[in-house]
């Protein structure tokens, strides 16, 4: 066997000198607040047996052939459910893909087309910049959350077919735009909006629908990505739009057409998954309830100028140097909570921080211990 590249072995080297190597972590027994199963959906025994249940009923369990959608793998269960799913999420088609990540490269790698132009927001997620990376049309980011950055690039490149990316919840920050003003801005310059909601399904919306619907101007976006593997705790995403929209993924998005669709098992899942958003708040509530009560709680202990301002599941606490974020992450793992330090570069140098992820599963007591433990840490 060859000896591993020195070039690779060097990349590696670096980032071990640079204390932001990358691991597999090791299961623990920790309190979770790394999870991004906000609703705890995918512990529920409930979902796991309806689902089983489901596909006896609807005798599913003898179609299961392996393939692309487009061959062999389009069993009748994707129709059932992306019709529930349009229909939850009030717009006209869904589309079901295989993650989150290839809902997203397989729109903005295969959408905007050569001579268009797409503005992104400077944080959007890694998934949104790989597709761009892959269109041929010319791509700019604007501030993160800067409306007027945005419509100075959009007054730049008029009158060219312009797509406008963001994230409704971001999913490093847990922080959102301002997405009414988001809307007439698009609307003024002709521009298709594309809101990636990953972290917004399940935590926002009278039924947890996300932020776009519950601020109703869902009818105003081109295109939403909505990701099953946080709110809705089970595998698979699915971008929402118009049925010409979905016809034209069906026959150009390379990372729909070229992969083995989701089994018969994965589908019931997310169509039981939406069932539970519908028929049971409890776990809802009991999120909302601990998000207030950790800004509350942050604010009371002092720690409120430390964290990214979020209303979301997610919140960050800006910690600056690898080394001292982890050193306090590793703190508060030995005193039994799961907390992750993100490091750069996957964040800017000086942007390292304590990612913490509320879930309606965690208690306030666990809340409370957690932001009394990290205030004696600092």
């Amino acid at each position: 066997m060859k000896n591993f590249p020195k070039n690779l072995a060097d990349k590696l080297a670096h980032r071990k000198h640079s204390n932001a190597l990358r691991e597999l972590p090791r299961p623990g027994f920790r309190i979770d607040f790394a999870s991004n199963d906000y609703l705890g959906f995918s512990q529920s025994k409930a979902i796991f047996e309806q689902t089983h249940q489901f596909l006896i009923d609807h005798n599913f369990t003898q179609n299961g052939a392996t393939g692309s959608r487009l061959i062999s793998g389009n069993h009748p269960l994707y129709e059932l459910t992306e019709n529930q799913i349009a229909q939850f999420h009030q717009t006209e088609s869904a589309l079901i893909f295989n993650s989150g990540y290839d809902a997203n490269v397989g729109f903005f790698s295969s959408v905007p087309q050569k001579g268009d132009i797409i503005l992104y927001d400077e944080l959007c997620h890694a998934s949104i910049r790989d597709g761009i990376r892959l269109s041929h049309a010319k791509s700019y980011k604007f501030a993160h959350n800067d409306l007027e950055d945005l419509e100075r690039l959009l007054a730049q490149n008029r009158p060219t077919t312009i797509y406008v990316a963001t994230e409704s919840v971001f999913s490093m920050d847990g922080d959102s735009p301002n997405l009414e003003a988001l809307v007439d801005l698009a609307e003024k310059h002709g521009a298709y909006l594309v809101i990636d909601e990953a972290h917004a399904l399940g935590v926002f919306g009278d039924n947890g629908e996300g932020l776009v619907q519950s601020l109703g101007i869902q009818d105003k976006v081109f295109a939403r990505i909505m990701t099953f593997g946080k709110g809705l705790g089970s595998h698979g995403a699915t971008i929402l739009g118009s049925e010409e929209l979905k016809n034209y993924l069906v026959n150009f998005a390379r990372s729909l057409i070229y992969t083995t669709g989701l089994s018969p098992h994965a589908i019931a899942t997310i169509h039981i998954g939406y069932q539970e958003l519908q028929a049971n708040a409890t776990a809802r509530e009991r999120l909302r309830e601990h998000i207030n009560f950790f800004n509350q709680q942050k604010q009371l202990l002092g720690l409120k100028p430390l964290f990214v301002r979020s209303k979301s599941a997610i919140q960050c606490a800006i910690i600056p140097g690898n080394e001292k974020v982890k050193s306090i992450a590793n703190s508060l793992q030995e005193q039994g909570s799961e907390i992750k330090p993100i490091l750069s570069p996957t964040v800017p140098e000086g942007q390292e921080r304590l990612r913490i992820c509320l879930h309606s599963y965690n208690t306030i007591e666990q809340i409370s211990a957690l932001l009394n433990a990290l205030q004696k840490l600092l």
